[in-house]
């Protein structure tokens, strides 16, 4: 029955080549952000919630950012098995421009209209003044991380995944050490507090960008070649927003569509206590999902490499194996965050963030609903993002992943918390539909065969 996992220990030693390095780096970025909470969390509850209300925003530039990527990486993957270095150089300059607009754009937002973008997200005043003074400087931090995201994710895509393993190392160690600087007023140092891990972050996404800068100019695997990146020909650009803008208004819905959890629960009654739990839960399930979005991001590569390499009839079976690995390593991931929930989490780490007994409880209504959850989103992001994304099925893939969020899980949510009062658990029953249907969409297509696409062949 399960003869497709049965694949030879050369594919399980490349699986683990490309995998191991997106995992650290996601495991990177991911303690980054719990150094950010565990520090700001020190201050107490109302700092913390105010930068877990203020990352929404931030939340959804990077998703933005991600989504140039995944819509990169479909293309340049399969460019990549062709060999066509100029047209990954073309589909590259595309994604600087257009992650660097956008970014400016919210950078520019954040910074002009901050109390007005804030007070949409949350209507306690206690929080709102925490938040603005956070987000003005935060938000300038993604003009450089967006073109260093799409430079990373471009070597990603071409089987080169340590060059981002190296420069968010650097940025984490920059970010903590200036955050222990900052935030408490160490070594003579002004004491910042909130804003003090806003110029702590903007610090270490210039550092991420003057290596990648570096790098570019030093690399010959891979040489940039000013003369296509910066003008691509007409036919590419077509193609790139065919493919790549489908994958961007996904994440763009996906994001916003996970901020609406945040912003009801910002409304419900007890909302304080309720976002420092959702703070502090979101942090471990973000660490809890490094490999799972590890194998995701793999698998991308391999199929779009397969598929531009002309390997066509292996790719079903090769799918297959890899979204079951993922949902198996989603199950053992999810058993161990619920008795993790149960057991240690409330005495050893809940403490370390000052939470209060009435947080400490919603955090671990939280993390049992996320870990009961694993097994399915595990197979749901690598069916998504690596299966669906990588052989070209952008658009199918966006509908799977945003329909069942906003049609369903999202008008759920709000009717419980908002319009019955519910309390927090009924918000999670929500997204637990949320994940149920789209499993279920997912299997549909995948064993259709329709998403295998050839995308970098002409009139594609």
């Amino acid at each position: 029955m399960f003869s497709y996992l049965n694949r030879g220990r050369a594919f399980y030693q490349n699986l683990l080549f490309l995998a191991l390095p997106i995992l650290f780096q996601n495991l990177i970025t991911t303690s980054l952000g719990m150094i950010d909470t565990f520090m700001v969390g020190s201050l107490g509850e109302a700092p913390l919630a105010a930068v877990a209300q203020a990352n929404i925003l931030i939340f959804i530039i990077q998703l933005i950012i991600f989504g140039l990527q995944s819509g990169s990486s479909v293309l340049i993957s399969q460019y990549w098995g062709k060999g066509d270095t100029d047209a990954i150089n073309r589909v590259m300059g595309v994604g600087f421009y257009l992650a660097g607009a956008i970014s400016a754009l919210f950078a520019a937002s954040l910074f002009f209209f901050p109390y007005q973008i804030i007070g949409l997200l949350t209507d306690n005043q206690e929080l709102i003044p925490l938040a603005v003074g956070y987000a003005r400087i935060v938000g300038f931090s993604y003009l450089f991380n967006s073109i260093t995201g799409v430079y990373t994710g471009a070597h990603r895509s071409m089987e080169n995944p340590k060059l981002g393993l190296c420069i968010y190392a650097a940025s984490m160690c920059t970010n903590t050490f200036l955050n222990w600087v900052l935030i408490f007023g160490n070594l003579g140092a002004p004491r910042l507090e909130v804003e003090g891990a806003a110029i702590a972050t903007l610090t270490s996404r210039i550092v991420e960008f003057i290596i990648m800068v570096v790098y570019a100019k030093c690399n010959r695997r891979f040489r940039l070649k000013p003369a296509v990146l910066f003008r691509p020909d007409r036919a590419l650009v077509q193609k790139f927003f065919r493919y790549a803008t489908p994958v961007v208004v996904n994440e763009m819905l996906w994001g916003l569509g996970t901020s609406m959890y945040k912003v009801i629960m910002g409304h419900m009654e007890g909302s304080t206590q309720i976002l420092a739990a959702r703070a502090i839960s979101g942090n471990i399930e973000d660490i809890c999902i490094v490999a799972v979005l590890a194998i995701a991001n793999t698998t991308a590569i391999i199929i779009g490499r397969e598929i531009g390499a002309g390997r066509r009839s292996t790719v079903y079976e090769l799918a297959a194996a890899l979204d079951t690995i993922s949902f198996l390593c989603g199950a053992v991931i999810g058993t161990l965050l619920v008795i993790s929930a149960h057991t240690w989490l409330p005495v050893v780490v809940y403490p370390l963030f000052h939470l209060t007994p009435v947080s400490s409880e919603i955090a671990t209504i939280i993390l049992t609903f996320i870990g009961c959850l694993m097994p399915l989103r595990s197979f749901d992001t690598t069916n998504t993002v690596g299966v669906l994304r990588g052989g070209g099925d952008i658009r199918v893939a966006a509908i799977i992943d945003v329909s069942a969020m906003w049609l369903v899980a999202i008008p759920l949510a709000a009717f419980f918390a908002l319009v019955l009062r519910w309390n927090i658990v009924w918000v999670y029953v929500a997204v637990t539909v949320e994940q149920l249907v789209k499993s279920t969409l997912g299997i549909l297509r995948f064993r259709s065969h329709a998403w295998i696409n050839d995308i970098t062949r002409a009139g594609a």
